[in-house]
This record gives structure tokens, C-alpha cells and sequence, in this order.
């Protein structure tokens, strides 16, 4: 019998603090605690979602209760640790405080901590999502937390710090996760797709990891997802299908004839990539994007960059450039007012050549007065 799929995010999940991508700054902290024994009761990771928050909390389980003693680098193949790794200790306690908000709940967790853990060094609670619990079981928790037993160790993770008492922050060490850039998430998904023997396209993926907007987990489900559609291969043109991109051609030619000033090409185009059903969105999102890379290649002459990029750089001042940019980035925020998302698309870029500083002003020629003049 073949063994049931398990996603990547789950398959890949880091299981030693040397697996984590990114947080270096957390990591190392962490590291440098563990390996000297200086280790606080109260721990709050807070950050947006698929960055590491809850993982960071298992692999510190692992290295304050393995056998081999506490470390930054838990075996791995003790009881315990595999234990954690599959969810089954029963000394690390995860709480989804989402489903269990209310002051019973916290009041006969806590009144099990006053004991000494079953068969490890630390009784540890997990408490995800930690800022839906009510006010009451924020006061509940606040007398364990400030005056713990030795044995308690309580790793605290949420999305929203602000909804955090004051008192609970100032107990705990806070640790803000940061988004990964698209370099570490691109790195890690080249490394699962050369670990699986598939093929992808580096542009692929390169597009997976920005749309992932800085989550681990969120590229991950996506490169599922694209390895299910491109039936055990990732290309370009599958992601661009599945996700509703606009392919990067388009883009360019846009941005060719918004540079050469041709207002009946640019409305032609944008109605051509309506009528094909494009996202157009993503098409102004997309072209605010290659505005970015091409005002970089011009101040930068280092960069390595396409020949597309290079040869725009060439047609666009830098002043213009940036006015350009600036209205692509209101357009966006006004796409969804506008009628439709041809019409804010249209009006975005008749903005742009209308204030651009070399533009000729469109005007309607003025119609021949027919009338004779008359003596008198």
C-alpha cells in the first residue's frame, strides 16, 4: 500500500534551527540562549502567517526537552523529539486559542501546570494565535506567566500583537518574524524541486515566490497546486494560466508604447487584453513592477538586466519615470472605484502621458467657424 501525499509545507517543514530560512536574527538569539542555559519562561513570536512562528516554537521544544540534553541542535531521534515532530508529546501542549477563547478553557489548562511534566524536562504550552483569547483569560494567564513554575515554558504565537495586553507583552521575550524576501523563498523552492526529481522553470517559480508575498506556507500550497496542473512539472506558462498572470511580453509591449507616447496603441492594447480576458489588475500591478526594475537599471549600471529592461531604460527620463510609478501605485488603490477594470486601467495610463513633462497636450481640434462675417 503507497503512502497517503503529504504536502510540501509539511514534508519540507524545517525540523532543526540549521533548516530554518530567514529570521536569522530570532534564530541566532534563540541559539546563543539555548547553548548557554539563559532561558526565559515566556517567549512571543509574533509575525504575519507562513513565516515560521509555530515551527520556531516546535524546534525550541525539541531543544529544552532532549534527551541528550538541552542545545541548539536536538537530536532529532530521541523519543521525545520525534514525539514533537509528530504531535504526540504530551508534555508540549498546543492550544489554538481561536477555538478556545473562553476563561473554562484557560482556567483547567492552568490548573494543570502547578504539576511536574509527565516524562520530560519541560511542561511547554503552545499557545497559537494567542490575541483571540478574551480579556478574561488574558487575566487568567497573566499570574501563571508572571510567576511560573520552573518546569513551565510558555512560547506564545500571533498575527495581530496589537490585541496583546500590555502585561502580557512586558513578560514575555517578543520576537517579530519578518516577511521572506523572494530570494529565500525561490532558493527553498528550487531546492524541493530539485530534491523531488521535477522539472521546473526558473521564471516559474521566481513567480510562485512573489506571489507567495513573503509566506513560506503560501508558496509552498501554490507550488503544489502547480505541480498538480502541470502534471509533475512547474513552467511559466502553467503558473501564469493557473494564477491568472499576464504574461511578461505584455507587459513590455505596454510599456513600449506608453514610453513612445502613442495614446490610440495603449488604449488599443489594454481593450485587446480585456477582450482575451486578462487580469488587468495584475497588468497594472505588473507594470508598476517592471517601472521599478527599470528606474533601478538606471541608476544602477551594475545590475545584470534583460535587453527589454536595458532598452526601456533608454526611452524614459528618470524624472518621468517616477511619475509614471507614482500614478501606477494610485491607480492601483483606485482600480476597484473605477466602473470597471478596463476604464481605471485606461484612465491610469492617459494620466501618465497626460502629465508626462514631454508630452504634447491632447486637445480637440477646434471646429471652423462657418459663419460668414458680415458688413454692416
Amino acid at each position: 500500500m503507497s503512502k497517503p501525499y503529504q504536502v510540501l509545507a509539511r514534508k519540507y517543514r524545517p525540523h532543526t534551527f540549521g533548516e530554518m530560512v530567514g529570521q536569522t536574527h530570532t534564530v541566532k538569539t534563540l541559539m546563543n540562549a539555548l547553548d548557554n542555559n539563559n532561558l526565559h519562561h515566556g517567549f512571543l513570536f509574533t509575525g504575519t502567517r507562513g513565516v515560521g512562528k509555530t515551527t520556531i516554537a516546535r524546534i525550541f521544544a525539541k531543544s529544552i526537552n532532549c534527551e541528550s540534553g538541552v542545545s541548539s541542535n536536538p537530536c532529532g531521534k530521541c523519543v521525545t523529539c520525534l514525539e514533537i515532530d509528530k504531535g504526540q508529546s504530551v508534555d508540549l501542549i498546543e492550544l489554538d486559542a481561536a477555538s478556545h477563547t473562553g476563561i473554562d478553557n484557560m482556567r483547567d489548562i492552568l490548573e494543570n501546570a502547578q504539576y511536574m511534566p509527565t516524562k520530560n524536562r519541560y511542561k511547554i504550552y503552545l499557545i497559537d494565535e494567542v490575541h483571540m483569547l478574551s480579556k478574561s483569560s488574558f487575566n487568567a494567564l497573566l499570574k501563571t506567566l508572571e510567576e511560573p513554575p520552573e518546569h513551565i515554558k510558555f512560547l506564545l504565537a500571533t498575527t495581530d500583537p496589537q490585541k496583546i495586553p500590555i502585561t502580557v507583552l512586558s513578560r514575555c521575550l517578543q520576537f517579530t518574524l519578518q516577511k521572506l524576501t523572494v530570494e529565500e523563498i525561490l532558493s527553498q523552492l528550487k531546492f524541493i524541486m530539485d530534491t523531488e526529481g521535477l522539472e521546473y522553470e526558473e521564471f516559474a517559480l521566481n513567480q510562485i515566490a512573489d506571489f507567495g508575498n513573503g509566506s513560506m506556507r503560501d508558496a509552498l500550497s501554490l507550488l503544489d497546486q502547480s505541480i498538480s496542473y502541470g502534471n509533475g512539472s512547474v513552467t511559466t506558462k502553467d503558473v501564469k494560466d493557473m494564477l491568472g498572470l499576464v504574461h511578461h511580453n505584455d507587459i513590455i509591449t505596454l510599456a513600449k508604447r506608453l514610453f513612445n507616447q502613442d495614446v490610440q496603441a495603449c488604449i488599443d492594447f489594454v481593450r485587446m487584453l480585456s477582450h482575451k480576458g486578462e487580469n488587468l489588475t495584475q497588468v497594472l500591478k505588473d507594470l508598476s513592477s517592471l517601472l521599478h526594475q527599470i528606474s533601478v537599471a538606471q541608476i544602477l549600471d551594475t545590475i545584470e538586466i534583460s535587453d527589454d529592461v536595458k532598452m526601456l531604460s533608454t526611452q524614459i527620463s528618470n524624472q518621468d519615470l517616477q511619475l509614471f510609478y507614482h500614478i501606477a501605485i494610485n491607480g492601483n488603490k483606485e482600480l476597484p472605484l473605477a466602473p470597471s477594470e478596463q476604464i481605471g486601467l485606461e484612465m491610469t495610463l492617459l494620466r501618465m502621458l497626460a502629465f508626462r513633462s514631454n508630452t504634447t497636450a491632447l486637445t480637440t481640434p477646434k471646429k471652423k467657424n462657418t459663419r460668414q462675417s458680415t458688413n454692416t
